[in-house]
C-alpha cells in the first residue's frame, strides 16, 4: 500500500488524543465505522503505543494506523514494536531521525521553508505543516510555489470550514484533531464523533 497515494485519496487523517488506550480504541472504532480510515494515535495518550498495537491487531490491514507526537528515539522504537504503519512528529525530532533509520514512513512536522526542506532531506515521506492555522491556507499555497513537489499535510486548527481550503491550496491531506474528536477522547459522545466524521468526509470529498 502506497501511503502517500492513500492519504491523498482518503484526505482526512484523524488525530486521536484520549485519556487512555481503551478510550483511544473506542474513538478509532467509531471513526473507522464512520468511514475515516487513516488515523494517528498520539503518544500524548497514556498507553498510546498499547492502543496502536490493539488497533493494528483488531482492524483490517486497509485501515492506516500511525503513531503521533513521536519525539524521542525510544518512542520510535516503541511504536515500531507496536506495528504502527507510519510516524508523525511535531518537528524534526530525534524520533524523526530514528523512524527514518527504522524504515518507518515519516510525516515530519515543519513550518518554514527551511524546515520543510530539512524534513525532506532527512527522508520524510511527507511534511506536516504545523501549526497550519497560524498562517492559513494562503501560506501553504505560497510554500508550494518554490516547492511544488513537496508533499504537504496541513495540521493544527484545521476544521470543517477550512479543510477544503487547505486541500485547494495544495495539501494532499489534512490532519484533524480536536475539531473532529471534540470531547470523545475524554468520555464524550461517540455518536457526535461519528457525525463530525461524516461532516469532514463530506466537505473534503474523501474516498472511503
Amino acid at each position: 500500500m502506497e501511503l502517500l497515494a492513500e492519504l491523498s485519496r482518503r484526505k482526512v487523517l484523524a488525530i486521536i488524543r484520549a485519556d487512555g488506550p481503551d478510550r483511544a480504541l473506542e474513538c478509532v472504532r467509531t471513526l473507522v465505522d464512520a468511514g475515516i480510515t487513516a488515523l494517528e494515535i498520539s503518544l500524548t495518550t497514556p498507553g498510546g503505543a498499547e492502543a496502536i498495537a490493539k488497533a493494528r491487531s483488531e482492524l483490517d490491514p486497509s485501515v492506516l494506523i500511525g503513531a503521533g507526537t513521536v519525539v524521542t528515539a525510544a518512542q520510535a522504537d516503541e511504536v515500531a514494536a507496536a506495528r504502527a504503519g507510519f510516524v508523525v512528529t511535531p518537528a524534526i525530532t530525534r524520533g524523526a531521525h530514528r523512524s527514518v533509520e527504522l524504515g518507518l514512513p515519516l510525516l515530519c512536522g515543519a513550518l518554514t521553508p527551511t524546515e520543510v526542506v530539512g524534513a525532506l532531506d532527512l527522508g520524510a515521506l511527507a511534511v506536516k505543516i504545523f501549526p497550519a492555522k497560524v498562517y492559513g491556507p494562503g501560506y501553504l499555497r505560497e510554500l508550494r510555489a518554490p516547492l511544488p513537489n513537496a508533499p504537504l499535510i496541513a495540521v493544527g486548527g484545521v476544521d470543517a470550514a477550512t479543510a477544503p481550503e487547505y486541500l485547494a491550496a495544495g495539501a494532499l491531506a489534512v490532519g484533524v484533531g480536536s475539531p473532529l474528536l471534540g470531547d470523545a477522547g475524554k468520555g464524550g459522545s461517540q455518536s457526535a464523533l461519528a457525525a463530525r466524521a461524516a461532516e469532514f468526509l463530506a466537505v473534503t470529498g474523501a474516498e472511503r
